[in-house]
């Protein structure tokens, strides 16, 4: 798999190649927002990683103009996992049509979740409410919106 990140901060570039690293990734570094679309067409990579902040180009005007030159045939279509500094900016991943998003801090396990999940066609989505339906005694569907949280409650032992 070859990653394309885009980031110009080092703790990101030491997290996510520690996280994603292995034998069959490779990664091309770009510090430059506007430079993505230039690399992802040089390149060809399986995946887009973005941070939030990039420069004077941040990861929704990223992934906004990677789909738009996708619409308009320029370049082929690349899933893009947006790194989020702060739940408020999931509205921005959503308009910008990444395929997964995360909440800053990182870690390795939710990183390739999110991944593995884009590259599949699939969604990974932090920091939205999930919706449960419930059957009631007649049959009727019943939607309830529980919040969404990154951190699963612990199981007990006994």
């Amino acid at each position: 798999m070859h990653v394309l990140l885009a980031t110009d901060a080092d703790w990101i570039v030491d997290e996510v190649t520690a996280a994603l690293g292995g034998p069959d990734t490779s990664f091309t570094v770009c510090r430059d927002g506007h430079a993505v679309a230039k690399v992802v067409a040089e390149r060809d990579p399986d995946v887009v990683i973005t941070d939030l902040q990039v420069g004077s180009m941040g990861g929704m005007a990223i992934t906004m103009a990677l789909r738009l030159d996708e619409s308009a045939g320029a370049l082929p279509h690349v899933p893009v996992v947006m790194l989020l500094d702060r739940s408020a900016d999931v509205y921005l991943a959503q308009r910008s049509e990444a395929e997964a998003w995360l909440i800053k801090p990182l870690d390795a396990l939710r990183l390739r979740r999110a991944v593995d999940a884009a590259v599949a066609g699939d969604a990974y989505t932090e920091g939205l409410p999930a919706l449960v339906v419930d059957a009631t005694a007649d049959d009727t569907a019943v939607e309830t919106v529980e919040a969404d949280s990154a951190e699963e409650e612990p199981a007990n032992a006994g």
